[in-house]
């Protein structure tokens, strides 16, 4: 009861963090709002960022609720939480600006909801059942989170070209079954242990830890001339501020008599390690889907007489590979490693992962499909050989007593590795189109007769609005030379050109391919650091190790 109940759960949670990604281009043609134009990027990133970052700053605090006050009841309240808001979210009432306020605040709010999920179901099932079964209801649990991430890409998809709004439909029958059933069957099977919030503790972690996430998030916008906003006072005052209240959140749990973080935990290897791990994976991972949504539909798709409009539905279908990855490896590691430990399991899978995204630098970026669909798949094995054990170990190397906090620690590193992965990945992506994007673009539409004036004017287009026009689905030129009459004064032969599939894809292949190279080596480099770190876990099985 309590494996099939979190699961629904945790898949749904996972899928709504990421339908909306591909689902972006009809929800704004559905609200009036054209997230390209200057002043609404803000818009489009908050739609991105948002339910992640709540997700990042509330768990922990929401997983101790759950010790305090009982794992099951928090767990209730969070399903009841999502559902009401998944509601609210399909009945928006505005267009434009206001139209998108009112989605990104109830999907914070939908976010808080997850987050009660995410933070008490690994507790919830490590309380009911024993260590050897562990594994397996933890490995079900993991993949069910990894594939709604990526079975989210192809529902959001679907549903979209249906209508926008079922997106947030697809939500409310899973929510009003799986809340009446939660609260009619799910029981307690430990006691709740009572206790204080730490008011001060909780305060300091929200405030750092979102300061770092929205610093994060307004880095990735423009600012005067500027390709990114790393240089703007309110980033650099959101980052500063943020990591002064993470150091005073350290100091006041460390003297807490009951903490909300506690670093007691730590000291026990197999918890740290798995935490650790999981945050290199976590933040290799999190920035990946991104990267292979832009790649596809902003180049490969387009390239290979795919329509623009038409991208985001068979992105998420030529993504599919890695998500079968996920859904073999993760209940058959999650199996093993309840018979032969976690160790070996885990650290081959990251070795696994690492090797796929050095795979991913060696493909051209106009690859052939058999060879890209392999190097996802080994990247989605790899990532369910890991998820499993690796929860497995972290969850079954605490006190009983405590496994709702350290199930919520767990989720906050995963999650704030995702966040910041999005940011790093963007970052490093921009600052490698920022050298070289605006040249080659001046240059191929002064070559189909597009004035130097006009040309430079499109050249000038920040490098971020060119990957989200890619994660949209639209055709940055044609979107840009149209507002500003410039097709009209073409040839039909330059006109062709210029709106047709291959134009931009082309000119971006070249620096798209530098931007691809430093990210997937950066994540080739946490993988080999997640590596290691999984060799230093305890080498019993979960039944020693407990």
């Amino acid at each position: 009861m309590a494996l099939t109940n979190t699961t629904a759960a945790m898949f749904m949670s996972a899928l709504d963090g990421s339908i909306v990604l591909i689902a972006l281009p009809p929800i704004f043609r559905g609200i009036h709002l054209d997230p390209l134009a200057p002043g609404n990027i803000v818009y489009l990133l908050w739609m991105i960022m948002g339910y992640r970052l709540v997700q990042a700053v509330f768990v922990v605090t929401l997983g101790r609720l759950g010790d305090m006050y009982g794992r099951v009841r928090t767990y209730n309240a969070g399903f009841m939480v999502f559902t009401i808001a998944s509601v609210l979210l399909s009945f928006d009432p505005f267009v434009g600006t206001h139209g998108a306020m009112w989605l990104i605040g109830w999907r914070l709010l939908q976010a808080v909801g997850g987050s009660m999920l995410t933070a008490n179901s690994a507790a919830i099932l490590t309380d009911a059942f024993p260590p050897d079964r562990r594994g397996f209801a933890l490995g079900i649990n993991q993949v069910a989170a990894l594939a709604g991430m990526f079975i989210g890409l192809v529902a959001g998809g679907l549903l979209s070209a249906w209508d926008w709004r079922a997106v947030f439909w697809v939500n409310v029958p899973v929510g009003v079954f799986g809340t009446y059933w939660a609260y009619r069957r799910l029981r307690e099977t430990t006691s709740a242990t009572g206790g204080r919030i730490d008011w001060w503790g909780n305060v300091t972690f929200a405030l750092g830890l979102g300061g770092v996430l929205i610093g994060v998030t307004q880095g990735l916008q423009p600012y005067k001339n500027h390709a990114m906003g790393w240089t703007n006072p309110t980033v650099v005052v959101l980052l500063g501020g943020g990591v002064v209240m993470l150091l005073a959140f350290w100091r006041i749990e460390r003297r807490s008599a009951e903490p909300m973080f506690d670093l007691s935990l730590f000291k026990i290897r197999d918890f740290t390690v798995g935490n650790a791990s999981a945050l290199a994976v976590s933040v290799a991972r999190g920035g990946l889907q991104f990267v292979l949504i832009i790649w596809l539909q902003g180049i490969w798709l387009p390239l290979h007489g795919y329509d623009y409009e038409d991208t985001p539905l068979w992105a998420g279908i030529f993504l599919l590979p890695l998500t079968i990855g996920f859904l073999i490896s993760g209940p058959v590691s999650g199996y093993l490693s309840d018979r032969f430990g976690s160790r070996g399991l885990a650290t081959a899978g990251t070795a696994v992962f690492g090797a796929s995204f050095v795979g991913l630098i060696l493909l051209p970026v106009d690859f052939p499909y058999w060879a890209f669909a392999a190097l996802i798949a080994a990247n989605g094995i790899g990532s369910g050989m890991f998820a499993a054990p690796n929860s497995s170990s972290i969850m079954s190397s605490v006190p009983a007593s405590r496994r709702g906090a350290a199930s919520g620690m767990r989720a906050t590193f995963q999650n704030s590795g995702t966040a910041v992965s999005i940011g790093v990945f963007f970052s490093l992506m921009i600052a490698g189109l920022a050298g070289s994007l605006p040249h080659t673009l001046s240059s191929g539409l002064q070559a189909q007769g597009v004035s130097a004036q006009a040309a430079a004017q499109v050249a000038q287009l920040p490098p971020v609005s060119s990957l989200f026009a890619a994660v949209l689905g639209v055709n940055p030129v044609e979107h840009l030379l149209s507002s500003g009459g410039v097709l009209n004064t073409l040839t039909p032969s330059a006109n062709a050109t210029l709106t047709g599939r291959e134009f931009f894809p082309s000119l971006l292949s070249g620096p798209f391919h530098q931007g691809l190279v430093v990210v997937f080596s950066v994540a080739t480099a946490l993988a080999v650091l997640a590596t290691v770190l999984c060799l230093r876990r305890g080498k019993g099985t979960p039944e020693r190790e407990a």
